[in-house]
Formats: C-alpha cells, sequence, structure tokens
C-alpha cells in the first residue's frame, strides 16, 4: 500500500512559477513510476508527467517545457515544477503511482494509488 499526499498548490499569475510537491509513505517507494495528472472543471483527467526511478521521464504535450518532474527516493518525495503557467494550466493536479515495470503512464487506469489533490488557479 502507498498513500499520497500533495501540496504546494495555490493561486498564481500567469506567467508565473510553482513547485507541487507530493509525499508518499509505504515501502519500496523506488520501485513505482510516479505520475501527475490534472482534472479542469468539465474535463477528462490529463496525464501531466511521469517519472520512473532511473530518471526516464515521459511528458503531455501540453506541459512539455514548461514543466518537470523529478523526485528524491531517499525522501519518498515527487515534485512537478511549473513554470511560465498558463490559465488553462488551472486545475486540480494529482500525484500517482503504480509499479515501475509497466511502461504505460499516460492512462489514469494504470494507476494504483492516487493522492487527493490538490488546486492550482493560474488567474489572467
Amino acid at each position: 500500500q502507498v498513500q499520497l499526499v500533495e501540496s504546494g498548490g495555490g493561486l498564481v499569475q500567469a506567467g508565473g512559477s510553482l513547485r507541487l510537491s507530493c509525499a508518499a509513505s509505504g515501502r519500496a517507494f523506488s520501485s513505482y513510476v510516479m505520475g501527475w495528472f490534472r482534472s479542469a472543471p468539465g474535463k477528462v483527467r490529463e496525464f501531466v508527467a511521469a517519472r520512473w526511478s532511473g530518471g526516464s521521464t515521459v511528458y503531455g504535450d501540453s506541459v512539455k517545457g514548461r514543466f518537470t518532474i523529478s523526485r528524491d527516493n531517499a525522501k519518498n518525495l515527487v515534485f512537478l515544477q511549473m513554470n511560465s503557467l498558463k490559465p488553462e494550466d488551472t486545475a486540480v493536479y494529482y500525484c500517482a503511482a503504480r509499479d515501475g515495470k509497466y511502461t504505460i503512464v499516460v492512462d489514469t487506469s494504470a494507476y494504483d494509488y492516487w493522492g487527493q489533490g490538490t488546486q492550482v488557479t493560474v488567474s489572467s
């Protein structure tokens, strides 16, 4: 079992930056691939980014070049650095985990564990 708790959301102006954190409890954190997703009102949950312990990453097209996912396996933390934020980035951001042996990371149904989400609001 893995419990995930996100933090770091808030209100920011367009062009600004935020750093989200996700703290994981439970064993074998390094064996999981960690992902970030987001949900905006009236839209399906969208894949944002994922990172394996070995360093491989995958990004959604809408955030490439602006967002960076990183992790600290020693502290069971995963981060999402968000730069050049746009109003369309406004959403609830979720941290998720699945067994790192799998390569499919963009589907919400692929993940076994989810956090409760943190709100990010970008004003124009």
